[in-house]
Order: structure tokens, then sequence, then C-alpha cells
């Protein structure tokens, strides 16, 4: 019974999976902004900091500078392996590298961690400037602010415009608002798997994910990071991340891969699980143990509130500021953000080249899994 105890305390989850000052830096680089961010919603953001990788080297004048935008749960490792400061291998590990898409003898690749996040910018997990942590008091951030921030990241670097801004999911947000905010500042653009403004079944689903967090009573209001390990609000994160994985897939995928087949040694009808449900759980206890609830809630936040159109006479006037040569690219068997979002975008962005479609059974997942097709949209925008 003692040693049974002690290994089920060993095996604990921190209260949070954030990134912490003292942890392994791993590739990261930090810029602090020069002044406080000021805020859409009103307000400003002091002293904030942006974590952030790169590959590649700048050229003399920075006409090489390509920017990559992650989703919800990704971070600024978007290529190498597990190692210390990263608990996760590069998400687009495949795209980047000498001779691939993102060719690292040709380009210069930046990720960001995103304004809110957890793995070294500024976020409700980071402390404010009197030493305590954000916590439930960080404020509410927009795609927008984000956005208002990584242009201060790009001026630190010497970048005045990007080659290409490219991402998916919420970095697709991301990249809409660059090349609509600053459009003398995006020479290229590829959206992908994203929208021009969330829609009200992409908002009821985001909100089920937040009333599970905030739910938990390890939620606190969101003040729980000085709590021991073990009592964060990992049930919560864990549901909101179940839910939010079965969007990220197709059912065709879910079904051949798993259809009503029991997990191995385990009976439905006697407390066991079905195979699709032990998927679920791995999933959950692999994001509690590497990400934060209080940014999956800021970020989250963040997506509903995604509206391009906003406070610039609507979406079609919006989209008619990009000039940015672009791509625009959905998959088939996408059931978050279906075709006809992209389809928007492509008919409504000036020199848009129609949409193209990401063949795939992973669903909405299959810009991050369909490097091949990904790797020819970014090839054909860089070496236009």
């Amino acid at each position: 019974m003692t040693a049974d105890t002690g290994t089920a305390s060993l095996s604990l989850p921190p209260v949070s999976g954030a990134w912490r000052e003292g942890d392994p830096p791993g590739r990261r680089r930090w810029v602090t902004l020069d002044r406080p961010l000021p805020l859409e919603a009103g307000g400003s953001l002091p002293e904030v900091r942006l974590a952030y990788e790169t590959w590649g080297r700048l050229a003399p004048d920075a006409s090489n500078a390509v920017l990559v935008l992650h989703a919800l749960t990704g971070d600024g490792h978007i290529a190498g392996p597990i190692e210390p400061g990263h608990p996760t291998p590069g998400w687009w590990d495949g795209l980047v590298g000498p001779g691939r898409p993102l060719d690292t003898d040709r380009w210069f690749i930046v990720v960001p961690n995103v304004l809110g996040g957890c793995q070294g910018s500024t976020g409700p997990s980071s402390r404010r400037p009197d030493g305590r942590r954000w916590g439930g008091s960080f404020p509410y951030v927009t795609q927008r602010d984000m956005v208002t921030a990584e242009a201060q990241l790009a001026d630190a670097l010497g970048i005045d415009r990007w080659a290409l801004v490219t991402g998916g999911s919420m970095g697709g947000m991301r990249a809409l608002e660059w090349a609509v905010s600053y459009p003398e500042r995006t020479a290229a653009l590829l959206l992908l798997a994203t929208t021009a403004a969330a829609s009200a079944e992409q908002i009821a689903m985001a909100a089920v994910q937040l009333h599970a967090i905030r739910a938990d009573p390890g939620w606190r209001g969101g003040d729980y990071y000085d709590a021991a390990p073990g009592q964060g609000p990992h049930a919560g994160l864990g549901t909101a991340r179940r839910l939010a994985h079965i969007t990220y897939r197709s059912e065709p995928e879910l079904q051949s891969r798993f259809g009503r087949r029991p997990q191995d040694g385990e009976h439905p009808w006697r407390s066991g699980r079905y195979q699709v449900e032990s998927y679920l759980d791995h999933h959950a206890g692999k994001l509690v143990g590497r990400f934060d609830a209080g940014s999956y809630v800021v970020l989250t936040e963040a997506m509903n509130g995604h509206d391009a159109g906003r406070g610039r006479g609507g979406t079609a006037a919006a989209l008619r500021r990009v000039t940015a040569r672009t791509l625009v690219a959905g998959v088939d068997s996408d059931r978050l953000y279906p075709l006809s979002q992209q389809a928007e975008l492509a008919s409504g962005i000036p020199g848009a080249d129609g949409l193209r479609v990401i063949e795939s059974r992973s669903g909405h997942d299959g810009f991050l899994t369909e490097t091949d097709q990904v790797g020819v949209l970014v090839r054909e925008l860089l070496d236009g």
C-alpha cells in the first residue's frame, strides 16, 4: 500500500502545464514590448513578453522572413524533437528544414507563442508587475490584440514585410488579421482551415468546453496556480479537450479506427471503455500535462470573438483590404471549419486563386497531418 501511494503521488500532474521561469528554455527566444499593449476591449496590458522560435537566417535586407502562426493548443515549436523545454515534437516538422517547403537554406521562419498562451509568452500563468500571477484577472484579448503584439515582435526583429504569413485554425485567424490590418507588411498569405468570423455553432461548441473548465472545483476563478500538484482544473480541461478532439477529427476516421471495439482488457458493460473512449482519454491526459487551463479559456474566448469585419464595415469590406498574393485551403472532411467558410474567404479576397481542397480523413486536423499537400501550397506561394 505504501509503495502504491507513493507512485500515485509521483504521478500527479503539475497544477498547470505552462512553461515557467526556471524551466529549460529550449529553442525559445524572447522579446519584451517597449510599451504597454492597448487592447481592443479597452485598457492595456503592461510588460508584455513574447516567446518565439526561429529557423534559418534572416537576409541582410530582411526580405526572406516567413511568419507561421500556431493553432489553439500549439506553440512556437514548429519543428524539432522532444527535448528539454519542449514536451512535444514540432507540430509541422515535415515542412521545415533544408529542401523542405519552408526551406531553412532560403527562408527565415519565425513562430511566436501567441499572446495569452502558456509556452513563454505573457498569459494567465505569467506574473503581473506586482509579482502575482495574472490568473483570472488576465484581460480579454482578441486576435487583433495578438497581431498587434506580433507586429511589435516583427519590428524588434527588423522585419518590415513578411514574404509569407500562414496559419491554420486559430493561426489562420491571426494570419487573416495580419493581411487585413497590415496589408503593406504581408506579401503572401496562406489561410488553412479557418474562417472570417466564428460561427454560432463554433461558439456553441467552444462554450461547452469553457463551461467544463469553469465548473471544475479546481478552477478557483482562474486563480489556481499556487495549488498543489493534482489540484488544478485538470478534469475540466480534460473534458474540454475530449469534446474539442471529436470536432477535430472526422466521423469516418473514428469509425474506421475504432468502431465499437472495447479497449483491450476492458468491457464497457463492466466499467470498461470502448477504444474510442481510451483514445480521447489519452489526448486529454497529454494536454493536461503540457498546457494551461487559463490559456485555454483566454484563447478560446478570443476565437469566439474573431470577426475580421468588426469595425471595418463588415466581412466583405475587410477582405477587400487584403493585397497579399493569397491561397485559401480547407479540408474536405472538416466538420468544425467547413469548406463553405474557406470558400467565403477565397471569393472575398481580391486575387485569391480559388478554393484549394486538402483531401484527408483526419477532419480539421488535416491541415496538420497532410504536410505533403500543405507543402505544395507553401511552395506555390514562396516560389511564385
